[in-house]
This record gives C-alpha cells, structure tokens and sequence, in this order.
C-alpha cells in the first residue's frame, strides 16, 4: 500500500514539473512579445 501511494506521488511530483515548464515557457513567450511590442513603439518615436 505504501509503495502504490509513494509512486502515485512520485507521478503527480513529475506532472507537475512538467506543467510549471510549460507554464514558464508561455511566460516567457508572452514577455518576449511584450517586450517587441515596447520595442516597436520607441522604435517609432
């Protein structure tokens, strides 16, 4: 029984992991383009 809850755990632990990448990723996607977006506007001052 403590093995099945030790390896459920261990999933959710890789799960998550994987999810917090991807959400650092579409962070930092979003803040690229913010940035471009900033970029563009003083480019046309």
């Amino acid at each position: 029984m403590t093995r099945i809850f030790a390896l459920g755990l261990a999933l959710l632990s890789l799960t998550a992991c994987e999810t917090t990448k991807g959400a650092g990723k579409d962070i930092s996607k979003a803040g690229s383009a913010i940035s471009g977006a900033a970029q563009d506007v003083q480019d046309s001052f």
